[in-house]
């Protein structure tokens, strides 16, 4: 079976891309491959001119894409602080001998990714007791700590009622503003894949099915056959 099969798009500075489809579309392993955690057995994956395919994901980190994941990953012994601190130090570079204390930048910048995202008041929480919405906020602070050329985001708002989904949306939309970041997200939340994306990609199988403006898929004769069956969507 290959996960992701023959897919190739371009994503543009500035640009918010979201790439949707079915359960078992190939969404997770397009960023799994992207960020190097799976090998790509053909292909390329060029960063900012830079080829990134063969590269181990800390290197692809160090080039400038930082990540979040569809289980909320965090070291959930650690503080909150304490978790976004071991991404602004380690981040940027390759770190072979740690010193024993964090310097004043690695700090300033993980204070002020807390503060973006509001979590000051969860600063000292152990991870592992937060709710589900501050676990989302951890994640999308220890990414954006690096201040990234490209953030891919894996189901950002998976869980959220419609309040805390507006939330996520607006913080994103206004960290794209102010860095002029490039976003890629996956979501199954259509509202707000449809809301927040310059462009959609749609996948079925490993595949492109469709690619296009965000606000005409709805209207798109495969996707909807996709989604519903081809009986409903007639």
């Amino acid at each position: 079976l290959a996960a992701v099969n023959e897919l190739s798009f371009d994503v543009w500075p500035g640009e918010i891309l979201g790439v949707g489809g079915p359960n078992g579309a190939g969404k997770t392993t397009l960023f799994d491959v992207i960020s190097g955690f799976a090998p790509a057995s053909g292909g390329r994956i060029v960063l900012d001119g830079h080829d990134i395919t063969r590269s181990a994901p800390h290197r692809v980190c160090h080039r400038g894409l930082s990540r979040t994941f569809q289980l909320n990953a965090a070291y959930d012994s650690l503080t909150v602080r304490e978790n976004i601190l071991c991404a602004s130090y380690y981040g940027f570079k390759n770190v072979i001998f740690p010193k024993f204390r964090f310097d004043r930048a690695t700090r300033d910048r993980a204070d002020d990714a807390i503060a973006f995202v509001g979590l000051e008041k969860f600063s000292d929480t152990i991870v592992g007791i937060l709710p589900i919405l501050q676990r989302k906020l951890l994640m999308l602070a220890a990414a954006i700590v690096r201040q990234p050329k490209l953030l891919l985001l894996d189901e950002p708002v998976g869980g959220l009622n419609r309040q805390e989904i507006n939330e996520i949306m607006e913080l994103i939309l206004r960290f794209r503003d102010e860095h002029k970041l490039t976003i890629v997200l996956i979501e199954h939340v259509m509202r707000f894949l449809v809301a927040l994306s310059d462009r959609a990609l749609i996948m079925h199988h490993g595949q492109k099915i469709y690619e296009g403006p965000a606000s005409v898929l709805a209207r798109d004769k495969t996707v909807v056959e996709v989604y519903l069956g081809e009986r409903m969507a007639e």
